[in-house]
């Protein structure tokens, strides 16, 4: 359907959160894009408008689309002549209901150029709570439909550490907007979370144990929780491989500074990465996980280097900002934050900028405020982070493709760490 519109523009976005976020222009191949409405067969009004609001927003967050709500229809036949008239390409009628304590969503979707129903399916989650993954399903197959490029990652979960009380933090799994949040580990300070699978049914994370950060895996399916390492002043799980058979951690053992070590999963034997008097920490798989990119104090503040995964000689990598306290990367693509003023009473502004290794491709991604914690996404199309302002903290997430940023207000959650 989409290579019906193909065209050549140039996109200027300005994305923004309380006025203040910015991207670049870019020139790049794309297409019209198609207009659906979404309509809803009124049978539970309480969570089909909840599921509406939410399959609105994530065609949306998709870019693929042109979307309108057209609110409440009877589930009749179309007259879809009606609608080409309007300009409309898709139609989605959508109806909610409740069922054994869960929601059950259907989905109707019309293509109204070839005048039929092209896709009808039904979506079952056991909570009610739940019902933010109905929508997010729906969106990601109907995305499917024209044939876009994939957002299947509107569908996954998000791991993430939360605070509740001093020195307590909960783990929560949570759908990508944080609507639906549901604790899976509480009791103690439960901390840096990460996924230790494709599948997302392993998960790592940090818990004080005796007064000393252990390292601890999860299995969601068995719901059983083994030892890893632990280390006297830092253990931390940086980075999977993609199989999952290899970790990287971040350890401060006994009378040592922190480093970055490998860990092979199957073995259970660690692997000493760097070997320096400061501080080695965050690393990160990249360039095939062949090498890993770290953050490090070398140069007297915190910038990126990097190193072979056989260890060796270590290369800096950023050469912009003098305080470059986090990293994220994606093959040979490496986001990071860096500190752009300096306030030694006030808010400092932090930014995040994406950079291509090898090579002098840098770009800003965001403008303003304190952005931290930039992750991508297991695809690399995107990018989540977190944006405090004087006025509002949010979860933020930057489509890279279409130079266009998305923002869900965090009011009552403070976030310790995250994955997704």
């Amino acid at each position: 359907m989409l290579r019906r519109f193909a065209c050549m523009f140039v996109v200027f976005f300005c994305g923004n959160l309380f006025g203040i976020d910015a991207t670049l222009e870019i020139v790049k191949n794309s297409s019209k894009l198609p207009f659906i409405t979404i309509e809803h067969i009124s049978n539970n009004s309480e969570y089909g408008k909840k599921v509406i609001a939410h399959l609105d927003a994530d065609l949306r967050v998709s870019s693929h689309f042109q979307v309108e709500k057209n609110g409440d229809v009877k589930d009749s036949s179309i007259d879809f002549q009606s609608y080409k008239d309007k300009k409309i390409d898709l139609i989605a009628r959508v109806s909610v209901a409740k069922k054994s304590g869960g929601v059950i969503g259907n989905l109707a979707l019309y293509d109204v150029n070839s005048a039929s129903k092209v896709l009808e399916r039904a979506y079952n989650r056991d909570f009610l709570t739940e019902f933010p993954f109905v929508a997010h399903a729906m969106a990601s197959d109907i995305n499917a439909y024209i044939k876009a490029p994939s957002i299947e990652w509107i569908k996954q979960p998000v791991v993430l550490s939360k605070y509740t009380t001093s020195g307590s933090a909960d783990i929560m799994l949570a759908d990508y907007t944080l609507t639906f949040q549901k604790e899976i580990i509480k009791g103690g300070f439960n901390i840096f979370p990460k996924w230790g699978n494709k599948d997302k049914s392993v998960l790592y994370f940090t818990k004080y144990i005796d007064d000393k950060p252990t390292i601890l895996k999860y299995d969601l399916l068995t719901n059983t929780i083994e030892g890893v390492v632990s280390s006297d002043g830092m253990a931390v799980v940086s980075d999977v491989s993609e199989d999952g058979s290899k970790l990287l951690l971040s350890l401060t053992p006994a009378g040592s500074a922190a480093d970055v070590y490998l860990y092979d999963v199957n073995a259970k034997n660690l692997k000493k990465l760097t070997t320096f008097s400061g501080i080695d920490v965050g690393g990160k798989f990249i360039n095939n996980e062949k090498e890993v990119v770290f953050i490090s104090d070398r140069l007297g503040y915190p910038n990126v280097f990097s190193t072979s995964i056989d260890g060796g000689a270590v290369e800096q990598v950023v050469f912009h900002g003098r305080n470059n306290s986090s990293v994220s990367s994606y093959d040979k693509r490496v986001v990071y934050t860096s500190r752009e003023s300096n306030n030694e009473f006030g808010t400092n502004t932090f930014n995040i900028y994406l950079i291509a290794l090898n090579s002098d491709y840098i770009r800003r991604l965001t403008s303003e405020g304190s952005n931290q914690m930039p992750t991508f996404s297991k695809d690399g199309s995107n990018i989540m982070f977190i944006k405090h302002t004087a006025n509002q903290s949010a979860l933020g997430i930057i489509r890279l493709d279409y130079n266009k940023s998305y923002f869900f207000p965090l009011p009552k959650v403070k976030i310790q760490a995250y994955d997704w």
